[in-house]
């Protein structure tokens, strides 16, 4: 007799004969006990593997796959990693979110290995595309030694700073997954419930490429919401201070928004620094201060920093101290205080505006346009005649062209015209696929005014 494992839905290619089953309690699964003598008469499952030509989980590869198994509606043609769950029939064996599968097409054929979550409007991450290759305590280390290997070999990002994102979630093949360093503190954070549930995995990983290190990790409500998990830590974390190109911050996770240091930006704000010697500097949305302290490090005259999160406003100054500089920082909605310093006839050589992710909803694009047209028409009537402009985006959902179009028509609507001197996004610790441009997030556009 020969005993096959079988796992999933519970089809298979039967050419072994007529194969009774019976239900394993080991295994959770089925099993056909096979032999060539007597006439059982097919079972459902059987029956309908024979029709359909496929295995019984649906795959082509081993019957004795490890792994609980999907199968797609349709044929797919994709290199995207995300399967959303209209295309993905409902297993019977329903496994828990961010349970590790393996993916098979309509026909049978093998497609990939990811996690699945039947909650979640992405139904599958793929992973892996090497059937011979599982995703376990291995795959995560190869794969974040690699993400690093990136950053500190090619990159060279050591001799920088000691704040880098270390994953970036498909533009590093791990889907849902965030991680950043500052110094010693690694802060992780789970997009996905596939990387919550193998934490521990993800945290062995990290150690190995950091040693001694220290984690903050977090997942923000409406992710764990949309993914179907809870993740609510009560330790307090430690502040980082890290070093820029010579600049000094504090990185604190607890108390700023998002990972604690916007990490991304490292690029521009060097390259804006670098125009701003003996020039006056206005920073709107400014954050925990990175581009103003950059200014007032680099010689700039006079710097300004508008926000209207008070603890933000707070780390700001906390940041400028670190580097025995003095910018001031003013708490104030930007809207407002724009229109009172354009009543005023204030103009200043610099102006920057990085505001907050507008939406994560494909609804309230146009609205998240709107609003930046709204601010980035204020912001050009305070540049002096021939200062600079540097604007941004963070809202993935927003393209750079739909930006770039913005912007066109808020220098119409506040009689500037604009002269684009650069195009720009996120550093390169931050990459992205070329089939996967969700992952490039960040616009940013250097404008002089004139």
């Amino acid at each position: 007799m020969t005993d096959l494992r079988l796992y999933g839905e519970g089809l298979v290619r039967n050419r072994l004969g007529r194969l009774p089953l019976h239900r394993s309690a080991a295994h959770g699964g089925l099993v056909m006990t096979a032999t060539t003598l007597g006439a059982t008469p097919l079972s459902g499952p059987i029956l309908r593997a024979r029709r359909r030509h496929v295995n019984p989980a649906g795959y082509n590869g081993p019957m004795n796959s490890p792994v609980p198994v999907v199968r797609l509606k349709n044929a797919w043609r994709s290199s995207h990693p995300w399967i959303f769950q209209k295309l993905v029939e409902k297993p019977a064996a329903k496994p828990k979110p961010g349970t590790i599968v393996d993916v098979v097409g309509v026909d049978g054929e093998w497609i990939g290995r990811g996690f699945y979550n039947g909650h979640s409007r992405i139904a599958v991450r793929i992973l892996e595309t090497d059937q011979s290759v599982p995703v376990d305590a291995g795959w995560f280390a190869r794969k974040i030694a690699a993400a690093v290997s990136l950053r500190r070999d090619w990159l060279k990002l050591d001799g920088v700073s000691d704040a880098w994102r270390v994953v970036h979630s498909e533009g590093d093949g791990l889907s849902g997954l965030v991680v950043d360093r500052y110094g010693d503190l690694v802060v992780v954070e789970f997009f996905a419930a596939g990387m919550f549930r193998h934490r521990e995995w993800i945290y062995d990983a990290l150690r190995e490429q950091f040693p001694g290190c220290r984690f903050h990790s977090f997942a923000d409500e409406h992710v764990q919401k949309q993914e179907s998990f809870d993740f609510h830590s009560n330790t307090t974390t430690e502040a980082a201070v890290i070093t820029e190109h010579g600049i000094k911050f504090r990185a604190d996770p607890a108390g700023a928004h998002k990972t604690g240091f916007f990490a991304d930006q490292r690029d521009n704000r060097q390259w804006l620094s670098e125009q701003v010697e003996g020039k006056t500097v206005l920073d709107l949305c400014c954050n925990t201060g990175g581009f103003a302290v950059y200014a007032a490090a680099r010689g700039a005259s006079e710097v300004l920093g508008v926000d209207i999160d008070e603890d933000v406003i707070a780390i700001a100054k906390g940041n400028a101290k670190l580097n025995n500089v003095r910018p001031k920082f003013v708490q104030a909605d930007i809207f407002p205080w724009l229109r009172d310093a354009s009543n005023r006839g204030e103009q200043f050589d610099v102006v920057i505006l990085d505001p907050a992710k507008m939406t994560r909803d494909r609804e309230q694009v146009i609205p998240a346009l709107k609003k930046y047209l709204d601010m980035n028409k204020l912001a050009l009537g305070v540049v002096k005649p021939g200062g600079l402009f540097a604007t941004f985006s963070c809202t993935g959902l927003v393209a750079e062209q739909e930006f770039l179009d913005m912007l066109r028509r808020a220098s119409y609507f506040s009689g500037r015209t604009i002269q684009i001197l650069k195009v720009a996004g996120a550093g390169p610790d931050h990459p992205f696929m070329a089939h996967v441009q969700e992952s490039r997030y960040l616009k940013a556009v250097f404008c002089r005014v004139v």
